[in-house]
């Protein structure tokens, strides 16, 4: 089994790592890169409209990292609100960052999920920052609009499309053996499925998959996947457990 590792980055890398020391074929491609996002320098003046009773929401670790640094770099203060995050391993990191405590959904990490928590059902007056990359979901912000919050984004951090000659790729993964994949985006499922040659498809479908959440399952399923497994959680621990699902 040679297990293919789309994670971006550090993260990707890491997880590239773990699963070799395990005594697992992986090999690390991801197919973004991330860089700053062309708002961070608004990040600032919307801490400086937000008031106690106010939220900010991290989409992502990422987010987290690149406000962070840009807290750091202006040697500003994270504001006195209420903070969430969508899943465990960011609200850790936004913890850290911010010093205060931080919600999350305890077993469905989604915007989903954190939807659902008792504290954000009643947001009616209440401004809501979330902290996200480009293109990220509109669900979050449609539903707290819709229970009455002002909400904005602040675009943190940006993925950029690594460029790959598709057929090459594909034929390298091949030769590999490569017939189980990590995703851990729905841009990075599509990304994939556009990659990889029509005359191909078979061969990637027929991968076995694991996967973040309900809703990339779903997509991949509709793509023609059957073999899949949806991780506890988005962190390299929880996807290292699901890898072991398959054996």
């Amino acid at each position: 089994m040679t297990i293919l590792v789309t994670r971006p980055d550090q993260a990707g890398i890491e997880l590239t790592t773990a699963l070799s020391a395990a005594g697992r074929a992986a090999i690390h491609a991801p197919l973004f890169t991330l860089a700053a996002g062309s708002e961070l320098n608004l990040l600032p003046g919307y801490f400086s409209r937000l008031n106690p009773g106010d939220w900010i929401i991290a989409a992502s670790g990422h987010a987290v990292s690149y406000a962070e640094q840009t807290v750091e770099q202006i040697g500003g203060r994270w504001p006195h609100v209420q903070y969430a995050a969508v899943g465990r391993s960011t609200a850790l990191h936004l913890q850290q960052a911010c010093g205060q405590p931080v919600l999350f959904p305890a077993c469905d990490e989604t915007s989903e999920g954190l939807l659902q928590l008792p504290a954000l059902q009643t947001v009616s007056g209440q401004q809501v920052l979330i902290l996200r990359g480009n293109g990220g979901r509109p669900l979050l912000a449609q539903v707290l609009r819709e229970r009455g919050a002002e909400v904005n984004f602040c675009e943190c951090y940006q993925r950029v499309p690594l460029e790959y000659c598709g057929a090459q790729q594909t034929d390298i993964w091949q030769r590999a053996n490569v017939n189980l994949l990590v995703i851990t985006s729905g841009d990075i499922l599509q990304q994939l499925v556009a990659l990889v040659p029509d005359t191909a498809h078979h061969w990637l479908t027929s991968c076995r998959l694991v996967v973040v959440s309900k809703r990339i399952a779903a997509m991949a399923r509709d793509f023609g996947w059957q073999e899949i497994v949806i991780s506890d959680r988005a962190d390299n621990r929880s996807l290292i457990a699901a890898v072991e699902q398959f054996e």
